[in-house]
């Protein structure tokens, strides 16, 4: 009896030992990631699959005035990788000082984006390269005009001849710009590394912002790697968005009627990609209008006329900084 009640107890404590292993062993798996199956918002991952000889040349070609008809202005002039890839004003100025029509929106993470511009009329990056080129208000180009002026340029024919059969061609000059933009990742976000199982990675007031931003309903447009570029959406989806451009001040214009003005459907009024949040807390102001300067008056905006919500000082100061944690890095971007 006492050998069976000694064995009993060894077993007893075996068991105890093994089922301690297994909670330690769940415990470090659930620090160490979270189950991204139950996030709707997912790493940003490294862009593994691009040729460095490429990036180099599309961003010579990305920092080149030549693109533009009077050598005056080029892709970086309204996408300032250092400050957030974007124009700091709410509307960019082309060829002459000609005023764009909308916010120049980050031009990093944009391989994440499913189609391009506000509007969506781009369906690839390949596509809205030939915009800024070609548009009579932005660099008021031409293709062959921009092949003349760089066929000047030797030692970039050169580089053209080494990476491309057909050498220097407008397919070739918005391939190479195309690859530079896909390699404009910002990585290691906060965020992401709390994803990821860092807790120390997110503060108390920006995990709060997450579970707010969660439960009032922003993440049913902004989710996925990018917090957004993967859908359009209606600017107004609750509240009459008439009373935000009569607050505005300004004339209603063809730009702030969306994909309409690409389609000329009556169903796209208002219709517009929806932004990523990734460098929001960097790329002010907001909107296709640039009309926000402010991002807790954008957060604002957004819940009277998106989720028909006035949502407590408090609670948007808690959205903000969960905002903020979505900013990773690139050596593009300045500190």
């Amino acid at each position: 009896m006492q050998a069976l009640q000694q064995y009993n107890r060894a077993m007893i404590t075996r068991l105890n030992l093994i089922l301690i292993a297994i909670t330690l062993l769940l415990l470090a798996t659930a620090t160490s990631a979270r189950d991204l199956s139950s996030e709707p918002i997912t790493p940003i991952l490294p862009a593994n699959d691009l040729s460095q000889a490429k990036i180099r040349l599309g961003k010579t070609l990305f920092n080149d005035p030549r693109l533009s008809h009077d050598n005056s202005i080029s892709c970086a002039s309204c996408h300032d990788l250092s400050a957030g890839g974007a124009d700091k004003g709410p509307l960019s100025f082309g060829v002459n000082g000609t005023p764009g029509t909308t916010n120049t929106p980050t031009v990093y993470n944009t391989r994440l984006n499913f189609v391009q511009f506000w509007n969506g009329r781009a369906a690839n990056l390949h596509e809205q390269i030939n915009g800024p080129v070609r548009n009579p208000v932005e660099m008021n180009s031409t293709w062959p005009e921009v092949i003349d002026r760089l066929q000047q340029d030797n030692r970039l024919k050169q580089n053209f001849a080494a990476l491309y059969s057909d050498g220097l061609t407008a397919n070739n000059i918005r391939d190479a710009i195309a690859e530079f933009e896909r390699s404009l990742m910002t990585l290691n976000a906060p965020f992401d590394r709390w994803l990821k199982g860092d807790e120390s990675a997110l503060s108390v007031e920006q995990k709060q912002g997450y579970r707010l931003f969660k439960s009032y309903g922003c993440i049913s447009c902004h989710q996925g790697q990018n917090v957004g570029g993967n859908m359009f959406a209606f600017f107004g989806a609750v509240n009459d968005i008439s009373e935000y451009f009569k607050a505005r001040g300004t004339p209603l214009s063809e730009a702030d009627l969306g994909r309409f003005s690409e389609t000329n459907n009556p169903d796209d009024r208002y219709l517009f990609k929806v932004p990523s949040l990734r460098l929001a807390s960097r790329t002010a102001p907001y909107f296709h209008d640039g009309s926000v300067n402010d991002l807790a008056a954008a957060i604002k905006i957004m819940g009277r006329f998106q989720l028909g919500r006035e949502i407590p000082e408090q609670h948007i100061a808690s959205i903000s900084a969960f905002i903020r944690s979505l900013a990773g890095d690139h050596p593009e971007l300045a500190e």
